[in-house]
């Protein structure tokens, strides 16, 4: 069996529990959560979230992209969140390259340069400043007085607050 089977019917147990309750549209918390897609990192067990909770975008990095400001707009101007958490991680392979090498690579392997920035960084800490003042710099998110920033630390399950 391969590992997308066993997905798929750790699936059919769990729909077989299912309940929609009280679950609506909007996230009850009234947040949105931008994190690295990391897999020691499971936001909602870190932050002891439940369905139904918070969005929670998620990406390479925990990058601010165009995508993700995207989903923060929905979430934010249609969906009614008001607060916005970043979570990068230490110990992140986002650190462990440049945007370069890799596309240079990519250029040699396959004949074409991405044109996407890859957005490699050597400092977690410093990144989630920098997301933050990208999010805050976007005219497009209404709602950039509640935006706060961790690393989640993989070697001991706390998050640190980046100030």
């Amino acid at each position: 069996m391969t590992a997308t089977e066993q997905l798929i019917n750790n699936n059919g147990d769990y729909a077989a529990k299912f309940t929609k309750g009280d679950l609506a549209l909007p996230p009850a918390s009234k947040v949105a959560v931008l994190a690295c897609m990391d897999a020691r990192l499971d936001p909602a067990r870190v932050l002891g979230l439940e369905e139904g909770d918070a969005h929670v975008i998620r990406n390479a990095g925990g990058v601010a992209s165009e995508d993700a400001i995207r989903s923060l707009v929905i979430s934010q101007r249609l969906l009614g969140t008001e607060e916005i958490i970043l979570i990068h991680h230490t110990d992140c392979g986002m650190e462990t390259f440049t945007d370069g090498a890799v596309k240079d690579a990519i250029l040699a392997d396959t004949g074409i340069r991405p044109s996407f920035a890859l957005e490699a960084f050597p400092d977690a800490d410093a990144d989630v400043r920098q997301t933050i003042a990208r999010i805050k710099a976007s005219p497009f998110i209404p709602r950039k007085d509640k935006i706060r920033g961790f690393v989640y630390e993989v070697e001991t399950g706390k998050l640190r607050e980046v100030q």
